[in-house]
């Protein structure tokens, strides 16, 4: 296998790992080549985070900036008929699973010796880059939308980023950072595909979690796609390196009134399809055009898996149920639990079967907000 590179998976142009870069010469997202995976064997079992997966990397890192993330807890379940295991990522040290992209996609950059970083965010994302600049030794500049929840930006600033608040639509704040890529290393992470380096250790984990094997569903709240596309690579890593007889089938979750992929993969197209979008309680996939939905719909496709979309109502509910389990989650994380009735119902999962389900954040990043939502119910 030749030496891994990124790639454009659209024109299948490559282009050299040991130089910084977040897109294509023509502007267009990058992946990694296709990669081995690793064996049992090759983990390193004397540290406990992410980092014990380093050898499935696609350069070696030798001084990551690491704080312990990853190695989260799953928790068994009883929803209805079934028994899923909920994947909590608030375990990580931000709270979310953005850490598990974070401390891969930082630790190679400031290897090259990018030693300042911009990236867009209305959350979680901007918090871990901020926390994980500041342990990094790297200065951090935030673009937000203007409409960001004055806890998640003081949480940014607690870190030492510069926060700059961009008026208008989410997208505006990406379209401000990509201006200011030309001064300031754009460390996106919908960009940057050593993002996803590090979320494929969701893979590796469930794996190892499960006695070297793949569970049988995967659900996950999806926007952007970080965590589907992780899992996907992953999970196709360990099928390549004959660790898993079979891919898990993936599911992604999204709020109904921000739905761009669930509405592409019910048309059976990987392209735009036009659809009403309004406010979501889930914010964190409130995502319009999501710049790798060619990559989901495919992955999707080739799990077997599926889309959910689910109304706001639905998301409440899964919410409250939740809560009386003892899981207090973000309502975007809400939104994959909802799904577990909605795949029940149609047979897409079943019971005896293995189903995760991946808890992107806390409540408490969120707890004015569910506040109001249980007052109100």
């Amino acid at each position: 296998m030749q030496s891994p590179s990124y790639i454009d998976p659209l024109s299948g142009k490559l282009y050299p790992l040991d130089v910084p870069r977040w897109c294509s010469d023509e502007g267009k997202p990058l992946l990694v080549t296709p990669l081995a995976g690793i064996s049992r064997d090759e983990i390193d079992r004397g540290v406990r985070s992410l980092w014990r997966y380093r050898a499935a990397l696609p350069a070696e890192i030798a001084r990551p900036i690491t704080m312990g993330e990853g190695c989260t807890p799953m928790v068994e379940r009883e929803w209805g008929d079934l028994r899923p295991h909920f994947k909590l990522e608030w375990f990580n040290p931000t709270a979310s699973f953005k850490d598990r992209g974070t401390t891969v996609m930082l630790s190679f950059l400031r290897q090259l010796g990018v030693d300042a970083v911009l990236e867009d965010s209305s959350g979680n994302g901007g918090a871990s880059v901020s926390a994980y600049g500041a342990a990094g030794g790297m200065r951090v500049k935030i673009l937000a939308p203007a409409t960001t929840s004055p806890v998640k930006v003081a949480q940014m600033h607690a870190f030492g980023a510069e926060v700059q608040l961009v008026e208008g639509p989410r997208e505006e704040s990406e379209a401000e950072a990509i201006r200011q890529s030309k001064q300031t290393f754009y460390s996106s992470h919908n960009w940057q595909p050593f993002f996803l380096q590090g979320t494929k250790s969701f893979a590796y984990e469930i794996w190892e979690d499960f006695n070297h094997s793949a569970p049988d569903n995967v659900i996950m709240p999806v926007g952007a796609g970080s965590s589907l596309l992780g899992c996907y690579i992953g999970f196709k890593e360990l099928l390549a390196a004959g660790q898993i007889k079979r891919m898990p089938r993936l599911f992604a979750a999204q709020p109904l009134n921000c739905s761009p992929v669930d509405a592409s993969f019910a048309a059976g197209v990987d392209t735009p399809v036009d659809r009403a979008v309004h406010k979501t309680i889930a914010e964190g996939t409130a995502i319009r055009h999501p710049l790798r939905l060619t990559q989901m719909v495919a992955a999707l496709k080739e799990s077997g898996g599926g889309t959910v979309a689910i109304p706001e109502d639905g998301i409440v509910a899964a919410l409250k149920r939740l809560a009386r389990t003892g899981l207090f989650v973000e309502p975007t994380s809400a939104s994959a639990a909802a799904a577990i009735d909605v795949l029940a119902q149609r047979g897409a999962i079943r019971p005896g079967e293995r189903t995760v389900v991946i808890i992107t954040g806390t409540g408490i990043k969120a707890a004015s907000l569910i506040t109001d939502i249980l007052t109100k119910g």
